[in-house]
């Protein structure tokens, strides 16, 4: 768990955190030097998987079952992960689909210049440090077993892997106007999924008349009932309003008093519930 400051050296140079966290981007364009790419960039578990399958969904055409039945991860492969490694990501037909959750400060020069498309997704910090959470405690290889109280508090002290989530999120939030990044936040996704496929559509490039956008949507709503419902996932990782059911009003307020500090200046607001 306290990997925090010991990170491995990128393909492309620099510096790359140790293990994922809760903001992602993914990428389409040149990235890396190799053509048409589309990074999907962001922060947590549950919401960058649920991006990466309907970011699929939508540029491929694909339909829930068969995405269900595929290794979405060998369609979309993490950038910084050793594994499957640049030589296969390079291999990959374009438009290639790339999943991070680099900072925007580690992003190749490719993605700075505007050359890739850069999808972030952002979910309130609440239900994103309880999803962490339990996420870190269900991998073998974290084996995460202290309290959900110290992993919060390791959360609002930065002092997990990737960083700070609140220099994170503010990063890419200051870049949201650049023409080649599109970000999201995961409860828009719960609350208003029409409007956010259409802006998944318009940005990837994909045309669409009203019966094939209901059909899209139809199928990515499957997609995040499976998100919320699967049985291989703690019981509501992926809701919003999880952290109600774990939050004391103390770790609240101290919460929101580490949150103001550090988002204070910055003008992103979340919903915490719906």
């Amino acid at each position: 768990m306290g990997h925090t400051g010991l990170y491995p050296r990128a393909p492309w140079g620099g510096r790359t955190p140790s293990h994922p966290v809760c903001g992602a981007w993914l990428c389409c364009g040149r990235a890396l030097g190799f053509p048409l790419s589309t990074p999907c960039w962001g922060f947590s578990p549950p919401g960058t998987s649920l991006l990466q399958e309907v970011v699929y969904l939508v540029s491929q055409g694909a339909d829930p079952d068969e995405i269900g039945l595929m290794n979405i991860d060998e369609q979309l492969p993490v950038l910084e992960y050793p594994q499957p490694g640049l030589d296969i990501i390079k291999e990959l037909t374009s438009p290639r689909l790339i999943k991070s959750h680099l900072p925007y400060r580690f992003l190749p020069s490719d993605l700075h210049n505007g050359d890739s498309k850069v999808i972030y997704m952002a979910r309130n910090p609440k239900d994103l440090v309880v999803s962490y959470y339990q996420f870190h405690r269900s991998l073998r290889t974290m084996s995460y077993r202290g309290t959900f109280q110290e992993f919060c508090r390791r959360f609002m002290n930065d002092k997990l892997g990737y960083g700070s989530w609140f220099e994170h999120v503010q990063e890419f939030w200051e870049h949201r106007m650049d023409s080649n990044v599109l970000f999201l936040k995961y409860e828009d996704m719960h609350r208003d999924l029409v409007t956010m496929v259409e802006q998944l559509a318009r940005f990837l490039g994909v045309s669409c008349d009203k019966t094939q956008l209901e059909a899209l949507t139809e199928h990515c709503h499957q997609l995040v009932d499976q998100c919320c419902n699967a049985e291989a996932l703690p019981v509501g990782r992926g809701r919003v309003g999880l952290w109600k059911d774990i939050f004391t009003v103390s770790m609240n307020e101290k919460f929101d008093l580490v949150y103001k500090q550090k988002m204070g200046k910055c003008d992103l607001t979340f919903d915490f519930y719906l």
